[in-house]
């Protein structure tokens, strides 16, 4: 098979670069720092069939996104965001079950000196099993231990690394003799790119619940500033209703005007025993219903003892 040259494989490039932003309506971009061929060919097969992987250089990327942004003018708010070692998902799947499964592809990776730390590591408080020669190792780190049956224990966690921070060659080697591999490296989301817009991953882990809270939150705002300043708006308009009602029936209580809505109130103000005689009905019937309720129990406890009696506690294969 020959080779192509350089230029053919770049024109080749862009065209498939172009096909695939006009076919997929989404698509990640996602760095793959610290992430294997190996690896990689493990995710691409968990997408097969789904999604489209395309990496690139970002030049690349970018001279093609500029030469058909006359056809896609909405491609120019990738452009900001080609920086590193990144490249594109292709999918018109859901954006979440792909996400789900780029998050799933991750190898677990020992801490390398001078790489910068995705997360903090705390060293548990253990028995590390070395003998007592590395005490001196455990010391220069500030890691509290003591000898426990000839080996160096850990008496309490301690925060070995810090999260963007550099690992330092004393943590990385302690990690690498206790067989601590604390980091886990895969393709890392950065932005979601969907029908024009770009925006972050996080947005994806908005429901539909947290949506409706907001509007409501949004609302009840409205409702508040709009009755202080005694602006209507439909947000306050039921308020003002129910606190002109209320009005209405305070009025209603200290004068002799009167309407249907506060003929009842007038006649529990006029003879408070009305009130005292309905509340009495209610409570017997209340206890009525408990007490009929807790004979039936009775009951079931009086049968269910003469069973056992009658068995005289044997079975009847004992």
């Amino acid at each position: 098979m020959v080779k192509e040259d350089r230029s053919t494989w770049k024109a080749n490039y862009f065209s498939r670069l172009i096909k695939l932003l006009d076919e997929y309506p989404t698509c990640f971009i996602v760095g793959a720092d610290n992430v294997g061929s190996k690896q990689m060919q493990t995710i691409r097969a968990s997408l097969r069939g789904d999604s489209v992987i395309l990496f690139g250089k970002n030049t690349m990327m970018r001279k093609a996104i500029r030469g058909h942004l006359d056809k896609n003018p909405n491609l120019e708010k990738l452009l900001p965001h080609l920086k590193g070692n990144v490249g594109f998902v292709f999918t018109k799947c859901d954006l979440n079950e792909i996400r789900q499964r780029l998050l799933e592809n991750k190898v677990k990776a020992p801490a390398k000196a001078g790489a910068i730390a995705p997360l903090d590591v705390i060293l548990p408080k253990q028995n590390t099993g070395l003998g007592p020669e590395k005490t001196s190792f455990f010391q220069a780190l500030s890691i509290p231990t003591k000898i426990a049956r000839g080996t160096v224990e850990i008496l309490n966690d301690v925060q070995l690394i810090t999260k963007d921070e550099k690992v330092g060659a004393s943590e990385a080697t302690l990690l690498n003799m206790l067989n601590i591999s604390p980091f886990s490296y895969g393709l890392s989301i950065f932005q979601v790119y969907d029908s024009g817009t770009v925006f972050s991953p996080d947005v994806l882990d908005i429901t539909e619940e947290d949506i409706r809270k907001r509007f409501m939150e949004g609302v009840t705002n409205i409702a508040s500033l709009s009755l202080a300043i005694g602006y209507p708006t439909v947000a306050s308009v039921p308020h003002s209703i129910v606190n002109g009602f209320k009005n209405l029936l305070a009025l209603a209580a200290v004068t002799d005007i009167t309407f249907k809505e506060a003929e009842t109130m007038k006649e529990y103000l006029a003879d408070p025993t009305k009130f005292a005689a309905a509340a009495a009905a209610a409570a017997p019937a209340a206890s009525a219903g408990g007490a009929a309720e807790k004979k039936e129990e009775a009951k079931k406890e009086e049968s269910e003892e003469e069973e056992s009696d009658d068995d005289m506690g044997f079975g009847l294969f004992d």
